[in-house]
């Protein structure tokens, strides 16, 4: 026998659908008559979609993510040191501590923050000198800003910042493509305090982003420069190809002594002529982002390099001196966004280039070799000739822009 349908509890008309964007909707909501029957029209669809999921585009703004570790001391050069995704710049202003905090605005949401911390002052910086934070973005993620024609969107950027040093500093978006670029000075109003700042960044009709996995834009956030920076008008604006000396003028000299330290968490980058509340991501989300640039073996809160930790992958394996032991297929969490570059990690010893073998922990040196973006291969070299060993070791692979 066929059951009846029953079809009392069909919807007949559009359910209400729900929109962040405040600016075209009714109390959150838009309405019935905001779709044209059973479709929406062009301006309720595009409202759907800026207050969508994955509208940030920055990666890790809340600092929940630090697969290389929480704190580094004693920088002088440039490179990823702490949280995913954020570079810390510098030549030759000071030397420095970057470091993750469990220090957040009260109330926020935020339970981390990024903190950089001068150890030795520059208080009278070379003409050449610059230091600050910045985060990389793939041309390919930027295609919906649609730069370089008649509809380029407007941007905003907001954050939440702290210092003891108050005054005016400088952010600044590069376009690497085109170079061109704009600044924008924000101001830290008092010492030590928690502050929200949002600053808007007009579209821009020339110059579109290539559409390929390089780097596209630097989202730079500075913190000292030298003359060759500071000498000129700030061009705050619109976009140009960038005069260097207008690039950072007005900036506070953050290396001018010992103990200063700048703090930013919750940083948002979304196409909006208005800031957003900032969009919360599950951590595996974040981390899976981030592991397109770097991933390791390691748990978590396992750096690399630590030692009597597991290995990732093992193998009983014949190895004769100056011969290859079987190799071990290893499958990257994610794919990178290029063939990255890979270090292997003796779990016993934390030593690099080494693997760990069962009765003869530093007898076995390994490769990392026919590496791509998803996998690679891992095998044993040997110094002499066990019969079998249990071999192992742990991995960092890293590609960023």
């Amino acid at each position: 026998m066929t059951r009846a349908r029953d079809v009392s509890r069909l919807v007949t008309t559009p359910p209400n659908i729900y929109a962040t964007d405040t600016e075209t909707s009714s109390a959150g909501y838009l309405t019935n008559a905001s779709a044209s029957s059973s479709y929406l029209t062009q301006a309720s669809a595009s409202t759907i979609y800026k207050g969508s999921n994955f509208r940030n585009l920055i990666i890790n703004g809340d600092m929940q993510v630090a697969q290389r570790g929480t704190s580094a001391s004693s920088l002088t050069t440039t490179g990823y040191r702490t949280a995913d995704r954020w570079q810390f710049q510098i030549t030759t202003q000071g030397t420095w501590t970057m470091s993750v905090e469990n220090d957040a605005p009260t109330g926020s949401g935020f339970r981390k923050s990024t903190k950089v911390l001068c150890t030795t002052a520059d208080a009278s910086p070379a003409s050449g000198d610059v230091v600050l934070l910045s985060q990389t973005i793939e041309g390919q993620n930027l295609q919906q800003i649609k730069k370089g024609t008649a509809a380029a969107e407007q941007l905003t950027v907001s954050f939440w910042v702290k210092s003891n040093v108050t005054g005016t500093y400088i952010f600044e978006i590069y376009d690497a493509d085109n170079t061109r670029a704009i600044s924008k000075s924000y101001t830290i109003s008092a010492s030590g305090v928690w502050e929200y700042k949002t600053i808007t960044i007009p579209a821009d009709t020339t110059g579109a982003f290539d559409n390929d996995n390089d780097a596209s834009v630097f989202i730079q956030w500075f913190l000292g420069a030298g003359s060759n920076l500071t000498s000129g008008t700030l061009n705050s604006s619109s976009w140009v190809s960038p005069t260097t000396a207008n690039r950072v003028v007005g900036q506070v000299n953050l290396a001018s002594a010992t103990s200063n330290y700048w703090q930013i968490t919750g940083v948002q980058l979304e196409i909006s002529a208005t800031a957003t509340p900032f969009e919360f991501e599950p951590f595996e989300t974040t981390l899976r982002k981030c592991q397109r640039y770097y991933q390791k073996s390691y748990n978590q809160s396992v750096f690399a390099g630590a030692t009597g930790t597991e290995a990732q992958a093992v193998i009983w394996s014949s190895v004769t001196t100056g011969g290859y032991g079987s190799a071990i297929p290893v499958f990257l969490k994610v794919p990178m966004r290029a063939a990255p570059t890979v270090t292997i990690y003796n779990p016993s010893t934390g030593a690099s280039g080494s693997i760990y073998g069962l009765s003869a922990a530093n007898s076995f040196s390994g490769i990392a070799d026919y590496i791509n973006q998803n996998s690679f291969s891992m095998y044993a070299t040997a110094t002499q000739s066990p019969a079998g060993y249990l071999i192992g070791a742990n991995y960092v692979a890293q590609i960023e822009l």
